[in-house]
């Protein structure tokens, strides 16, 4: 994959924010910390949405490597190790990296890599199936097509999540886009599913996507697709 400016511009800004603005914040959110009513609808929101994507995989992984793909502070990895999976856990952030690694039980240890980088990097390798959960949500149709074509190389399937355009989040995306960028968090890009597959055909990317659910919780809204490549 020939990366974009748009992809290494976006990437950038998501490293920096998660790696130096937010870490205390994430850290709290995926933890059993208290937090804020809103906090508290998106870590419901954010454990519907984990639990989803799972109950679209056996109960048994045993022989199955799969890529966490913007593990974060590295829940759906532990998740999936405890299936039997082997599990790469990649994310932008070291120091995101590095909460995952310290909160990872002893017996899973041997089943997990943890890894700081581009979850497209080939370096990774092969895996039966791809996990982005709330990991590509910042990037734009063409981008994120480009994303799933090369991760689809590598992957038999790729599940991942967007968030829906509904009339509410286009209007909290539109206001977002009148901030200077350098005093902005990174944005959410809402996706239609249809859209995207359309942009992907434009573009020549082989495979379909398929929706899997949507969960709405409070200020969590989010879509889970899979593509098939």
């Amino acid at each position: 994959m020939t990366q974009s400016d748009t992809y290494l511009t976006t990437r950038q800004r998501v490293e920096r924010y998660f790696d130096r603005q937010a870490t205390q914040t994430w850290a709290r959110l995926t933890s059993d910390a208290p937090v804020s009513g809103i906090r508290a609808t998106v870590r419901a929101g954010r454990d519907q949405m984990r639990n989803t994507l799972l109950a679209a995989l056996p109960d048994d992984l045993m022989g199955w490597r799969i890529l966490d793909a913007g593990c974060g502070t590295g829940t759906l990895a532990f998740d999936l190790a405890h299936r039997g999976a082997d599990v790469v856990a990649v994310d932008l952030s070291p120091a995101l990296i590095n909460i995952a690694e310290s909160r990872c039980p002893e017996p899973l240890r041997g089943r997990i890599q943890f890894a700081s980088g581009d979850l497209t990097d080939p370096r990774w390798g092969r895996f039966d199936h791809a996990i982005a959960m709330d990991s590509l949500i910042y990037y734009d149709r063409r981008d994120l097509g480009q994303t799933l074509s090369t991760l689809g190389e590598r992957c038999g399937k790729v599940a991942f999540t967007v968030a829906p355009r509904t009339p509410l989040l286009m209007l909290m995306w539109r206001v977002g886009q009148m901030f200077p960028k350098s005093q902005k968090s990174p944005t959410m890009v809402p996706h239609s599913v249809a859209r995207l597959q359309a942009q992907m055909h434009h573009d020549e990317i082989t495979g379909q996507l398929r929706e899997i659910d949507r969960v709405t919780s409070g200020f969590y809204i989010s879509t889970a697709v899979e593509f098939q490549p």
